[in-house]
């Protein structure tokens, strides 16, 4: 193989690139990107590739992004150009269901806010307002994939009755996994804790707004460990604030890390960790070998399994 692999993303490591790219030069990326021997592109959700990046690369083979999300790269430009834009779509599957069930547990026995009672000198078994059972929860997953899937069968497991939305995922298969087949109408009126597991998209994107929330039950929990451009903050913090949802957990902001002009949100029943769903030691050594290795794939000639192209 011949060419050079640009390595986008700092928290690669350029020596276990090189060691799996024996046959290329591997290089930090500049930017703008530019190069005619640029064979192929290692990234991540923080450093996204762009159509005019592609154009300036004119022997790219492949992209290949260290996530399971994919929204930072120009799939349809990639197409075109007939380049392979690969993802690592289960590397993390039970690191993301675990966070998703730790943070709805800790919302539906108000385990956060009972800590933040007790450490502001409060001793008060009330404060976090009615907790109710778990098998009296109906959890509604939106998006029905890999993650959804195993949050799913988690939250079966502990007694609570699923239900699942997913347009690309027949009724059939939905049910033959233990959850209750619905459409978003129907998910959205009918249970009383959500957890949202679909990639953003132009299709996507504001999935749950000020209308989606208004139909959810009174007193409602949300969690979102997937993306933060899927929910409208704003009518999400209205919400909160009106009691229309009693609790949610964001492990995804608009802005990270926040900053002074775009702060973290606050509200007393809100959790939000630091885009850390995903994360365990085994994981995290994972996507960046799968990435670097669907590379390598497609140097040699192959359509990494991976490709999204």
């Amino acid at each position: 193989m011949t060419g050079r692999v640009l390595v986008c993303d700092p928290l690669f490591s350029l020596d276990n690139v090189r060691e799996l790219l024996p046959d290329v030069a591997v290089e930090w990326a500049g930017r703008p990107l530019a190069g005619d021997d640029v064979v192929g592109l290692l990234t991540g959700p923080d450093n996204p590739i762009s159509p005019a990046d592609l154009d300036r690369l004119p022997a790219l083979r492949v992209v290949s992004t260290c996530s399971v999300g994919f929204d930072h790269l120009p799939l349809e430009a990639a197409a075109r150009r007939g380049i392979w834009v690969c993802n690592v779509p289960d590397y993390c599957i039970e690191e993301m269901a675990d966070s998703t069930l730790a943070l709805l547990l800790s919302l539906l026995r108000g385990v956060v806010v009972l800590d933040r009672n007790v450490r502001a000198g409060g001793w008060d078994w009330k404060a976090a307002g009615p907790i109710g059972r778990l098998a009296s929860t109906r959890l509604g997953v939106i998006g029905f994939g890999r993650i959804g899937r195993a949050v799913g069968a988690r939250a079966a497991a502990l007694g609570m009755e699923v239900w699942a939305y997913d347009p690309l995922v027949p009724g059939e298969a939905v049910a033959e996994s233990g959850a209750r087949p619905a459409s978003l109408d129907e998910l959205l009126a009918s249970c009383t804790a959500f957890t949202l597991h679909v990639p953003l998209s132009p299709e996507t994107a504001g999935l749950i707004g000020a209308a989606e929330l208004a139909r959810m039950p009174h007193s409602s929990w949300l969690v979102n460990t997937a993306r933060a451009g899927l929910v409208d903050q704003d009518a999400l913090l209205e919400a909160l604030a009106s009691g229309q949802l009693a609790g949610a957990a964001l492990d995804v902001l608009p802005v990270e890390p926040p900053t002074p002009e775009n702060p973290a949100p606050v509200a007393p029943t809100l959790i939000v960790t630091p885009h850390s769903a995903f994360y365990s030691p085994e994981s995290d050594a994972a996507v960046y070998a799968r990435a670097t290795l669907a590379v390598r794939t497609a140097l040699g000639g192959t359509r990494p399994a991976e490709s999204l192209t």
